[in-house]
């Protein structure tokens, strides 16, 4: 399937189904529907049929995004300092 690059709200869909697997860890397809769980997530999976989708959310703001974000601050914090410069 296609992987989602962003954020959006499924403003058409027909018979739409997404793995959202990459994000919940649940591996049943979510049928999406305009009038019922219109949210698409960036980073997971079109299984299914199709849609248009008005985006929210791109990069850092998506939510793969944020979820990269704070997994790149938890390395950070485990930093010995050896690599900071003037040590």
């Amino acid at each position: 399937g296609d992987l989602l690059p962003a954020d959006g709200v499924l403003i058409q869909g027909n018979d739409l189904k997404i793995d959202e697997s990459a994000l919940t860890g649940e591996s049943d397809h979510v049928r999406k529907a305009p009038d019922k769980d219109p949210l698409l997530l960036s980073g997971t999976h079109v299984m299914e049929g199709s849609g248009r989708m008005v985006v929210t959310a791109v990069g850092v703001n998506s939510q793969s995004g944020i979820i990269f974000t704070l997994l790149g601050a938890a390395g950070d914090d485990e930093d010995d300092g050896r690599d900071r410069k003037g040590d």
